[in-house]
């Protein structure tokens, strides 16, 4: 069982969604209404870039962050972060699973950090960073199977880190919809899910669970048949949210 509900601190009710759902507004959005693919990294990577320095709290600038980020779209918004914080002044690394595979929106994204003159570390070194925080952004909500090769590297490494870990939409390995793990899995500090929050949500895996808005209108989610409140981001673009207690078990077990 999964979470069919998340409150915000105001006690905003805000229905969950699939996979299959959010890869519908995802479509609706890119292809029929808008915003494009770019917008949305943008409002996804500005919300995350803040919330990192929000976390990382007085001196952030001087407190070391690795990226670790796929090809697709999570790891184009975890790219966009990372330049963010290099344009104001952070100690920013990005680590990319398989940068020959990058293409569209992702790869402009890291050209866009390599001109804000951040820098890139091959997955094979990764074992000599020592960042105090790790941005998630390896796999997103398009999970297919157990996490393989160099997202398994990383991964493994997250895992096995000192450093807190913040995820971008749901933690690398964690199915978006079952919240079940068919292998290797990140379990986060922190965890900002984009759009609405997505029914596999409700694990310990996920820890403080926040919502992004990403600049996506309501005729996207009346399209796709999704209820939004009105005043679901009033006064913010990021709200705190915890699920509907359900009573299940929450295990991320396959």
């Amino acid at each position: 069982m999964t979470a069919e509900a998340f409150t915000t601190p105001t006690g905003v009710l805000v229905s969950a969604i699939t996979t299959a759902q959010m890869r519908e507004i995802d479509r609706v959005a890119v292809h029929e209404v808008g915003p494009n693919l770019y917008q949305m990294m943008e409002n996804a990577g500005r919300n995350l870039a803040e919330l990192c320095v929000e976390s990382l709290g007085d001196g952030w600038d001087a407190r070391p962050v690795v990226v670790a980020a796929g090809t697709g779209g999570n790891g184009g918004g975890g790219m966009c972060a990372a330049r963010h914080l290099v344009n104001h002044g952070g100690d920013v690394v990005v680590v990319v699973t398989e940068p020959t595979r990058l293409t569209g929106v992702p790869a402009t994204q890291l050209d866009l950090f390599r001109a804000a003159g951040g820098r890139i570390v091959d997955v094979d070194n990764i074992g000599s960073l020592q960042p105090d925080m790790v941005v998630d952004a390896v796999l997103g909500y398009s999970l297919s199977g157990a996490p393989r090769g160099a997202a398994a590297t990383l991964i493994d490494w997250m895992i096995g880190g000192p450093a807190s870990v913040i995820s971008l939409d749901v933690p690398s390995g964690i199915d978006s919809t079952s919240g079940r793990a068919p292998g290797v899995f990140v379990s986060a500090s922190k965890t900002m899910t984009l759009a609405l929050p997505k029914s596999g949500l409700d694990g310990a895996e996920v820890g403080q669970l926040y919502l992004a808005d990403i600049g996506i209108p309501r005729e996207v989610y009346r399209r796709v048949g999704v209820h939004v409140p009105t005043n679901l981001f009033t006064g913010s673009y990021r709200v705190g949210l915890t699920p509907v207690d359900t009573g299940h078990d929450r295990h991320p077990a396959p």
